[in-house]
């Protein structure tokens, strides 16, 4: 692959990866609306735990897909010829642990590195969120808290 196409391509799946982040954080921003909703305030601890499970899992599952789909990347540009390879790689580079026992050819280096990008924009988002719509919970159990009293 050139420089350029490794470029394109990078970018490519690294867009497709976002957007399927972003629309699972819209879904679990509904889903925690719709719980929340749901229960009397104060909050118990439970129903905060419960919560927090829901969207930790929520988002566990956008980051299982966005490996799975630079496995995919990895299989279909003939970089890797197996799929267990490529799960391992693809997982090893999205988290940017980067064990080194795989290692890909300069042709496809650049393409791989997106695939790290991807990691770190997802793991930058999905905390951002998870700190945002917990202090969000929390704001609104206290506020109901001070209320009552």
């Amino acid at each position: 692959m050139t420089l350029w196409n490794q470029l394109l391509w990078g970018s490519v799946y690294l867009s497709v990866c976002l957007i399927l982040e972003i629309s699972v954080l819209v879904l679990c921003s509904a889903v925690l609306n719709r719980m929340s909703a749901g229960f009397a305030k104060p909050f118990r601890p439970w129903q905060i735990g419960l919560m927090l499970v829901v969207a930790i899992f929520i988002i566990l599952g956008s980051h299982t897909a966005q490996v799975w789909i630079w496995s995919a990347a990895f299989v279909l540009v003939g970089a890797i010829g197996d799929w267990n390879t490529s799960v391992y790689f693809s997982l090893a580079t999205y988290t940017t642990l980067g064990y080194g026992d795989v290692v890909l050819g300069p042709a496809l280096r650049i393409f791989a590195a997106f695939a790290a990008v991807t990691g770190l924009f997802g793991f930058g988002i999905s905390t951002a969120f998870l700190v945002s719509a917990m202090g969000r919970l929390f704001s609104l159990n206290g506020e109901t808290h001070r209320a009552r009293d």
